[in-house]
């Protein structure tokens, strides 16, 4: 058969990439992270409401959560692209690079953030879907615009970032009890070590974005570490509040102190090396720091649903 005859077919290299893409564009790993999160909402929701937790309910909370998830997160890029262009750590991503169009991207970004409320809508209740929907405005709103105005973006930003177990718990249960509170509290507080390391280990990049970031705007670095252990400390009696209020058991309780020492030791670790955050040698205690974030969080969430009350 001769190649004008032969069947148009895609490259599988142009499949592999198309996908490195998407994943860049929705930031799946953080996406990965929220449908957990919010599959731990669910989880106490469904386990207080007497629901299976293999309901069609719950399928569908994480399936629209993640939609609404990762289009906020393109729709982020496909605004920040010029700043995502300055900094090192961003400059591969498929609207820098060009290997995604504008258009693409947008139509994705919005395609995923418009029909992920609208599922919510259908297949939960209103309740989760507008509040999926004011989660993904503020984001985009409130803390992506304000990151190129003051180093407050971070505190407000942890707002919509502490949602998601609070829109798992309403797609089972339609409405909010005070443990979605305390779910929401845990993951608040977990943002400021968390994104405060970030902020520090790029702190060079951040400056060269104009990006307001605390290490950016106070070069000493002595609030940025204080807010870290502060933060780290709050977190050690919010983390024990699930067994106090009938969630979870004593050996969660355990585990959460001792999750919670770990965390602040790491925290105090970095306050007391009193170094600047563009010296190389806080760049170390640092990354432990951010290190022991990513560990904490679904090692603690995973202790609770293990150790339900």
């Amino acid at each position: 058969m001769s190649s004008a005859t032969q069947p148009l077919a895609v490259p599988r290299e142009g499949f592999a990439a198309l996908a490195r893409d998407y994943s860049v564009l929705i930031k799946a790993r953080i996406t990965t992270l929220i449908v957990m999160t919010a599959w731990a909402g669910a989880y106490f929701a469904a386990a207080k409401s007497g629901v299976s937790l293999l309901s069609w309910t719950l399928l569908h909370a994480l399936i629209g959560i993640g939609l609404v998830s990762g289009g906020t997160a393109a729709i982020n890029e496909v605004v920040e692209r010029d700043l995502d262009a300055l900094m090192r750590r961003t400059s591969g991503r498929p609207l820098v690079t060009g290997s995604m169009s504008l258009m693409h991207a947008s139509v994705v970004a919005f395609g995923m953030t418009i029909g992920g409320v609208l599922y919510l809508w259908a297949t939960t209740n209103w309740l989760t879907a507008v509040l999926a929907a004011l989660t993904s405005i503020s984001y985009l709103t409130v803390y992506t615009p304000m990151k190129r105005v003051h180093p407050i973006c971070t505190f407000l930003g942890a707002f919509p970032g502490a949602m998601p177990p609070v829109l798992g718990w309403t797609a089972i249960r339609g409405r909010l009890d005070g443990e979605t509170f305390v779910l929401f509290a845990i993951l608040f507080f977990w943002q400021f070590p968390h994104f405060h390391s970030i902020a520090w280990l790029y702190r060079e990049d951040y400056e060269n974005a104009r990006i307001r970031m605390l290490p950016v705007v106070e070069s000493d670095g002595r609030s940025t570490a204080f807010a870290i252990v502060m933060y780290a400390l709050a977190l050690v009696p919010v983390s024990l509040a699930p067994t106090l209020m009938g969630m979870a058991g004593w050996t969660y309780f355990a585990g959460a102190l001792l999750l919670g020492g770990g965390m602040l030791w790491f925290s105090l670790r970095m306050w007391t090396m009193k170094l600047t955050p563009s010296a190389p040698d806080s760049k170390p205690r640092a990354r432990h720091v951010l290190q022991a974030s990513v560990i904490y969080l679904p090692l603690l969430f995973a202790l609770m649903m293990l150790n339900r009350a």
